[in-house]
């Protein structure tokens, strides 16, 4: 027959063993958090970036002595931008790395892939570097998302622009899948509510290079406002065809398009293009003070300028670490959850907007602006506004 302190015993170490359970990732001395970055495909640019805000904003807590005497440990891993690989990459995080949370992985299909293997574990995916609806969408407690979505982007910009520049004739050129759909259907829905329609629609695959005959099909329409369901590539292909055909309407870009390589890679011609964003792309010669030495500060470390996607990586991590640090030392999945259904995140010095959480708000802010190409460099040009 077991002794009573026995008895006591066994029970402190089932407490222990549960407790356990419950905060996977969480040690006494050690936070882990993972994250799926395309590092090898064909968005390694961004993924490298986003690993390396990431890395930045790591560093600085843990030379600040971490969260509550915890030191942060971010395991990154590649999935080559393919789903099947990040179901891979989430196994390994999840199972042998046993990581607390997801935080900042890249893609929506990747992410559709992932979150399944992460769920059965009780792995909070946060903030994923995808501005679709299914990152809060439909409700899930492990899902948090910060990025206002295409669909909704466009929804708010296209009304905006479109009285701005006293456009009649509005059409779109977007790539046939999942991307190019929320950025047409939400543009559908903006042009709806102020009693108008698209004059002409064109598409094209993704991974096209030509882009005459879509252009050609705008100009003969007369469009003078072209909504852009495009990316990179294929934003600078439409945008110089236009011009080639002497073709200038106003165009209209989301966040997938708010990238310093469209300058880069552009050139003169992208002047005048207007994108959807957030936060601003840090340059290092920025008229902000904070945004310049912050910008000077990732270069001194990582021996190359900072992007948009730098900025993402090191905004999305500090989001965590506040509500990490406001869950208190007893850092557990529901004392996370917990902290997240009051939080409320400030402006940052990027100029993000503010984000709130509830028990049943999921995504952050659904409010966008605008920024526009002005001499190879982007300025913002509008204040913020929401979806109604």
């Amino acid at each position: 027959m077991k002794t009573k302190p026995t008895l006591i015993a066994a029970s402190l170490l089932l407490a222990s063993v549960s407790a356990f359970a419950q905060t996977q990732g969480v040690t006494k001395d050690e936070i882990v958090l993972g994250s799926i970055q395309d590092l090898s495909g064909p968005l390694a640019g961004f993924g490298k970036q986003v690993r390396f805000g990431m890395m930045l904003r790591v560093d600085e807590a843990n030379e600040q002595g971490g969260i509550h005497g915890r030191k942060i440990k971010l395991n990154v891993e590649d999935s080559g931008y393919e789903p099947r690989r990040a179901v891979l990459a989430a196994q390994k995080l999840v199972n042998q790395d046993k990581i607390f949370a997801m935080v900042g992985h890249i893609g929506t299909a990747q992410n559709m892939a992932a979150m399944p293997v992460q769920f059965q574990k009780n792995v909070i995916n946060f903030f994923p570097v995808t501005a679709a609806r299914e990152m809060y969408e439909p409700f899930h407690r492990l899902k948090y998302s910060f990025a206002a979505t295409y669909y909704d982007q466009m929804k708010a910009a296209v009304p905006l622009l479109v009285k701005e520049k006293g456009a009649k004739k509005v059409c779109t050129m977007y790539q046939d899948d999942e991307f190019g759909l929320e950025v047409f259907r939400g543009a559908e829905e903006g042009l709806k509510s102020m009693g108008m329609q698209f004059a002409e629609v064109t598409t094209f695959k993704r991974g096209a290079t030509d882009f005459a005959s879509q252009m050609q099909k705008l100009a003969s329409s007369q469009c003078d406002f072209v909504v852009m369901g495009t990316i990179i590539r294929e934003t600078i292909g439409g945008i110089a065809t236009a011009k080639r055909l002497g073709f200038n309407p106003t165009f209209l870009g989301s966040s997938a398009a708010y990238t310093d390589l469209i300058h880069k890679l552009g050139g003169p011609a992208m002047d005048g293009f207007y994108a959807t964003m957030t936060v601003q792309n840090p340059y290092l010669d920025a008229a902000s003070q904070p945004i310049r030495f912050w910008a000077n500060k990732y270069k001194t470390k990582f021996n190359e300028d900072p992007t948009v996607f730098s900025v993402y990586g090191y905004s999305l991590v500090d989001s965590f670490l506040r509500a990490a640090s406001k869950a208190g030392p007893n850092l557990t999945t529901d004392s996370f959850i917990k902290a997240m259904d009051t939080m409320v995140i400030p402006p940052d010095i990027f100029g993000s907007s503010e984000m709130t959480f509830g028990p049943q708000k999921r995504l952050g802010s659904n409010a966008t602006r605008l920024s526009q190409l002005k001499e190879a460099r982007w300025q913002v040009v509008s204040d913020y506004f929401k979806v109604n």
